[in-house]
């Protein structure tokens, strides 16, 4: 009995030495803890791997986190630090970061540790897809050119973020005049991350409509500014107008009901984003367009029933502008037809990140059919409206000989 519990015990012994081991090798990335993970972020650009020593993906990507880490932390031209937190040393870390799994990896600009703000990396993790992923997260221009028809899905130019971050310098000009729905929140706030890509969404479908600004303001960093507008939980969601405060959300925080309050606020909506008056299958359908715009909550709802040839694009994408009209036109071929929807999706959006993801989409434009909720085929032929529309009529006839 006492030979077999120290035997139980020296398996248990080199099982923990191994597991220490997993991340021993990497002496390259900072190691950052609860100590001094917000001192760090607030003066540099971090790519953080969040993890657990007994996590086997973790240490599947050890070497490589290692590698990167010699690359950019000895080079002072890379603009950004490699750091990588134990989960299992510093758990309330992880949870404030809303780490859910392992490991976990996020970009944090200077000064923006909450979890709020940082960016979650979903790709691949090889030294070239970090690489790309660093120079978008960073603005800067790719060393790489191509002349395929499809735009890589890592290589975006850092778009210009259209919900605006305030602060105690910029809040009292921002909001002195106009219409302003300003988030009030905190970044260890559970339902403030929740609401977060949402609130991004809302941003972004109403960045051309000038008369109304989408903001907000981090709470624990500016408190006098939320005690002066009686913010006393997380998030609060306020409808300012010309620097007073008109009514306090309470709704439903789903896309759709945070629009229709602007809407109702604002008394409408201007130009692409007024409400529309025709949906199908809970999907939005612009009044000057036949084309709908789908996004992560409607997405599966509206393919489940018939043909959907759905486009995932880029708004930055030259190949996915060029094949914008197209589209549109092929889109109005079916219009009035109950078997086929012409659809695209915004991959940009944060709503739509893991959708996309989900969806097998590498590069931009990406072309699948649908038929009653299942894929069939990605589109790789010519993109003339002759041969889309052949392609689908080709699946639309199959179709129906069921």
């Amino acid at each position: 009995m006492y030979a077999y519990s120290g035997i139980c015990s020296t398996v248990v012994l080199l099982l923990l030495a191994a597991l220490a081991s997993a991340h021993e090798e990497d002496t390259q990335s900072v190691l950052l803890t609860k100590d001094n993970f917000q001192s760090e972020l607030e003066t540099s650009n971090y790519f953080v791997m969040f993890f657990a020593p007994w996590c086997g993906h973790c240490k599947k990507l050890a070497p490589t986190w290692s590698k990167l880490a010699e690359i950019k932390n000895d080079d002072s031209a890379a603009q950004v630090k490699i750091g990588r937190v134990d989960c299992t040393n510093d758990g309330d870390l992880c949870s404030e970061q809303d780490v859910t799994g392992y490991p976990t990896l996020k970009f944090f600009k200077a000064g923006a540790a909450g979890s709020d703000t940082s960016v979650k990396y979903r790709g691949a993790r090889d030294l070239d897809a970090f690489g790309s992923f660093l120079r978008e997260q960073l603005g800067l221009e790719s060393d790489e050119d191509t002349t395929d028809e499809t735009d890589s899905v890592a290589e975006p130019p850092k778009p210009v973020s259209v919900l605006v971050e305030l602060t105690d310098d910029t809040f009292a000009k921002h909001i002195s005049s106009g219409k302003h729905f300003v988030k009030f929140f905190a970044p260890w706030c559970g339902h403030c991350t929740k609401l977060a890509p949402t609130w991004q969404q809302l941003a972004e479908t109403l960045q051309h409509d000038t008369s109304i600004s989408i903001s907000k303001i981090d709470c624990t960093q500016y408190r006098p500014i939320c005690a002066d507008f009686e913010v006393k939980g997380y998030p609060t969601l306020l409808w300012i107008e010309d620097g007073k405060k008109i009514e306090k959300y309470s709704g439903a925080r789903t896309h759709e009901d945070l629009k229709a309050f602007v809407s109702k606020m604002a008394g409408g909506l201007s130009g692409e984003e007024a409400a529309t008056d025709k949906t199908i299958n809970g999907a939005e359908k612009d009044n000057t367009s036949a084309v709908l715009q789908l996004s992560e909550p409607n997405f599966q709802h509206t393919i489940e029933k018939g043909v959907t040839f759905v486009k995932f694009y880029a708004p930055w994408c030259g190949h996915c502008m060029r094949l914008a009209p197209t589209w549109e036109q092929l889109a109005e071929k079916f219009v009035g037809s109950d078997a086929v929807k012409i659809a695209k999706v915004d991959c940009t959006l944060e709503v739509n990140k893991v959708l996309c993801g989900e969806q097998k989409v590498n590069g931009f434009p990406s072309v699948f059919i649908y038929r009653n909720g299942e894929v069939l085929s990605e589109y790789n032929g010519n993109r003339s409206l002759e041969d889309l529309h052949d392609f689908v009529t080709r699946h639309l006839v199959e179709h129906d000989e069921l």
